[in-house]
């Protein structure tokens, strides 16, 4: 699959998000069609996306069983497991798009900027990895807030560090692997991040 066919099948999710959204604004009640036995994967995406429940990844993009594979993790993060998931997906099943997944109000980047705000605030270690993998890119928007003086807009600083997270997880995945870069570097792979509004249903593409 060539990078061209990439964009194809990113189109094909655009397509998708907005006929869930459409599904959305209908009076009528929303119909799941019945999955078709797949015996077979071949998902045309993979979807690194946030655990919370408001982001049910095949629904927002009106994709089947067997469409995508999604790893979902809270806030998105990555580490070596979902590094290595993308990899296997990448190269066992040549799907050749990668989206990283934000969304709105989401509660792991709200807990890192609570950290960050109040030193003290206790979270379990695993928990703590976490939040620990999201501050580096919500560490620098919280310090030119907070440079003035004046009073923090929350809601925007929680905007911007969620599109801020998606960019480092975009980034690490590009990085992060031999595998994923080289394959980024021939044009055999895209990696773009997007962020999930969980207001409307509109997913908002991040492309370079």
């Amino acid at each position: 699959m060539s990078e061209h066919s990439a964009y194809q099948v990113l189109e094909t999710l655009k397509a998708g998000n907005k006929r869930y959204m459409a599904n959305l604004a209908s009076t009528e009640n929303l119909t799941i069609p019945p999955p078709t036995l797949v015996r077979k994967q071949k998902p045309r995406a993979i979807i690194l996306g946030c655990s919370d429940a408001r982001v049910p990844v095949e629904l927002i993009f009106d994709q089947g069983l067997g469409d995508l594979f999604v790893i979902r993790v809270a806030g998105n993060v990555v580490a070596p497991s979902q590094i290595g998931s993308v990899e296997f997906a990448a190269e066992k099943f040549d799907t050749r798009l990668v989206v990283v997944l934000g969304h709105s109000h989401c509660g792991a980047v709200t807990a890192c900027i609570e950290a960050l705000i109040n030193p003290e605030q206790y979270y379990s270690p695993n928990l703590q990895s976490i939040v620990d993998r999201i501050r580096p890119s919500v560490l620098n928007l919280h310090e030119i807030a907070t440079a003035s003086g004046d009073d923090v807009d929350m809601d925007e600083l929680i905007d911007r560090s969620i599109r801020a997270n998606v960019g480092m997880s975009v980034s690490q995945l590009k990085h992060g692997s031999r595998i994923l870069e080289d394959m980024v570097g021939a044009g055999d792979l895209l990696i773009v991040g997007a962020e999930y509004d969980v207001a409307t249903g509109q997913v908002h593409f991040f492309e370079d």
